[in-house]
């Protein structure tokens, strides 16, 4: 990914100039930023709300992991990575992205929660079939090593 993007960054310099192109670099960054910023308070906002409903905030908490990686891809120097950074910011195309992951997410936590299930079933049921009533032994017992202690029938200390 670096190698395309020096070779980018190289090709439209030679195009545009290499101060235009630095100075679209530095640009992105900042607007990047600011833009970052803001979603990630709305969406901050968002998740909170969410949370005081009593509501699971997965959509939200996704798309700020998508805002925190916009902002580093917006502020490393480049083109490909300030577009895709733009992608993970934009209000339009940031909840398909998050929404994506979130059904993809919960998807394989729910075949890893089936798997676990099953695993556990079989091997309790394994288990309560293979042992004998005759290996159960219930009873009580009494610590003796500590006069402190008083019997709970009697409520007098034990010698």
């Amino acid at each position: 990914m670096p190698i395309v993007e020096i070779s980018l960054l190289l090709q439209v310099g030679d195009i545009i100039g290499g101060w235009n192109t630095l100075a679209i670099v530095i640009i992105t960054a900042f607007i990047g930023a600011s833009l970052v910023r803001q979603q990630g308070t709305q969406t901050f906002v968002q998740a909170q709300h969410k949370m005081h409903q009593g509501q699971l905030p997965g959509q939200e908490l996704a798309e700020g992991l998508l805002l925190l990686i916009a902002g580093v891809l917006l502020v490393t120097p480049g083109f490909i990575t300030d577009i895709i950074g733009l992608l993970f910011t934009l209000p339009i195309t940031r909840p398909m992205i998050a929404s994506y992951l979130v059904k993809n997410f919960f998807n394989k936590m729910t075949m890893n929660a089936n798997q676990s299930f099953t695993y556990t079933y079989h091997s309790e049921h394994h288990r309560s079939n293979s042992q004998s009533q005759e290996d159960i032994i219930e009873g009580e017992f009494r610590r003796t090593d500590n006069p402190a202690i008083k019997d709970v029938n009697n409520d007098k200390e034990q010698p």
